[in-house]
């Protein structure tokens, strides 16, 4: 049975795993930074999901679906996820870097787009680190089912994409978490930091995460100093995180109750990917689905 988002912000283990997921995600944008960035910021992450659902939900039969403008801006608007401005910039800069491309629709005056090969992979890796995370906790093998059925993504992508566009909780985080994740790279910020936390580290409701060059992170993550630093005063306002010592210059700590916080916002999209990925799974044959013991190598790269 998949997960609840209730079940997983209780699991003992889930906040380890969010440090895991955050290491393997960090790897992806050492590796391809201009495509990590679609998912570095929470509004960058609607419109990628939300474009990637459009994309997937083509009917070949129905000229009027598939990935357009008009329905991205439509779907992102309605939630209130970014202005339609930012709609057509996101898109230009999608075909710019050639993410996504423009297909004619024969007889129609608006021409739909799709997504390349590069960015679909992109998505790939970024579903089955999700799947993979969630193996750690139950030691399932969908991982390694998705990657040995890799046409289930067109199938769970939209649904966990949807359930997530479609909870209010998921698309406007509480305030502390907003802090990091509606600024420019701000994801990547507090990814991270969660990958440094240990919980069994915890002291007096803080834990200690170590010293951290801001001219270093900056650089690797593609972001002025200045604009991480403004990002760790705000943080550090909202009690989301401080220092041992002088600011800046000592061991910074990561407070346990927003860690907590960020748990419980995260298992919503985890649940949302869990269970998308189920009833995808339910279409296949019942001998087509991996053993948990063929997920090993996945589990354990």
């Amino acid at each position: 049975m998949a997960f609840t988002a209730e079940s997983l912000a209780a699991h003992p283990a889930f906040i380890g795993v969010l440090g895991h997921l955050a290491r393997g995600l960090r790897s992806v944008h050492d590796e391809t930074p201009r495509l990590a960035r679609a998912l570095a910021s929470h509004q960058r992450w609607l419109l990628s999901q939300a474009a990637f659902a459009l994309h997937f939900e083509h009917d070949p039969d129905d000229p009027g679906s598939g990935l357009t403008t008009v329905r991205l801006k439509a779907m992102i608007t309605g939630i209130g996820g970014a202005s339609r401005n930012t709609v057509l910039n996101y898109l230009d800069e999608m075909v710019s870097y050639r993410f996504a491309r423009y297909v004619d629709v024969p007889g129609r005056r608006y021409r739909r787009l799709e997504i390349t090969e590069t960015t679909y992979a992109g998505m790939m890796r970024w579903f089955v680190a999700n799947l993979m995370a969630l193996d750690g906790l139950d030691g399932g093998c969908r991982a390694a089912t998705m990657t040995a059925h890799p046409h289930l993504l067109r199938l769970a992508q939209p649904v966990a994409a949807r359930a997530c566009l479609d909870d209010p909780l998921w698309c406007d985080p509480p305030p502390r978490i907003a802090a990091f994740l509606w600024t420019e790279s701000g994801g990547l910020v507090v990814d991270e930091l969660v990958a440094r936390t240990d919980p069994e580290k915890e002291r007096d409701g803080h834990i200690e995460i170590g010293r951290i060059d801001a001219r270093r992170m900056a650089e690797q993550l593609m972001m002025s100093r200045t604009h991480l630093q403004r990002l760790f005063k705000r943080a550090e306002l909202l009690g989301c995180l401080g220092w041992t010592g002088p600011p800046r210059a000592s061991a910074m700590w990561f407070a346990s109750d927003f860690l907590r916080e960020y748990a419980g916002w995260q298992a919503v999209k985890f649940a949302a990917v869990d269970q998308a990925f189920a009833k995808a799974l339910a279409t296949l044959p019942a001998d087509s689905a991996l053993s948990p013991q063929s997920d090993d190598v996945l589990r354990t790269g």
